[in-house]
């Protein structure tokens, strides 16, 4: 079955209009994807982003991604961190509304920053989390501690932004369980090793889908 085209929607975060693209889902399963640091050129239509987006378009579940707060057709401005978590959290309410069930979260580069600043301020949320080159050579990841649902973190074995000892290492207090690779000559961009991440990606989404099954129904638009 081929994968639905996406649809531009709009968020309200807190009065603050977000522009998204929705791919259509069968079943009420559906990924948000973050995108990385606007104040570099990142948005939602990042390669990195839309490599994520089809891996889960692929196990046809719905994919939201969307630009945060002063990006492209987004309303607002850069908040470093603090209004791009409330864009997050926007983003999931929507999906819930829209009778979403089951919500993952997979943030790329920034976007990765993001959430898990975000999942420090609900500990029980529920939701599974992915990481893409958390850029820990860049940012400051100082105060996280345990990062509840992140299930998988993929770096570039030639990044320096995410470099895979540091990310490694932090991994031993988010989450030591979490399934850890590493695209040894994948840089920042991972370039040419996209299809190896899409790839990765959708093994692990493949895999872990039993936990929560969904009927089978005709795809719509949300």
């Amino acid at each position: 079955m081929p994968i639905k085209e996406e649809e531009l929607i709009h968020i309200d975060a807190r009065g603050i209009r977000l522009e998204a693209r929705m791919t259509p889902a069968i079943g009420s399963r559906a990924a948000i994807i973050t995108h990385p640091h606007p104040l570099y050129g990142g948005d939602m239509n990042n390669p990195v982003v839309a490599t994520i987006s089809k891996a889960y378009a692929e196990r046809k579940w719905g994919v939201l991604r969307f630009n945060f707060r002063g990006t492209g057709g987004s309303q607002g401005r850069f908040d470093n961190g603090g209004g791009e978590q409330d864009d997050v959290q926007a983003a999931i309410d929507r999906l819930k509304r829209d009778g979403f069930h089951t919500i993952e979260l997979a943030g790329y580069s920034f976007g990765a920053w993001v959430l898990a600043h975000w999942a420090q301020k609900d500990t029980t949320h529920g939701h599974r989390i992915r990481f893409i080159a958390p850029p820990v050579a860049f940012m400051n990841f100082d105060g996280i501690d345990r990062i509840a649902g992140l299930e998988q973190v993929i770096v570039g074995g030639q990044d320096d932004i995410a470099p895979p000892h540091q990310v490694a290492a932090r991994l031993k207090t988010w989450a030591p369980e979490a399934d850890f690779q590493i695209i040894e000559r994948a840089d920042h961009f991972f370039g040419y090793y996209l299809n190896q991440l899409r790839t990765a990606l959708v093994q692990k989404i493949a895999k872990m889908e039993p936990l929560a099954p969904d009927p089978p129904q005709e795809a719509t638009a949300r």
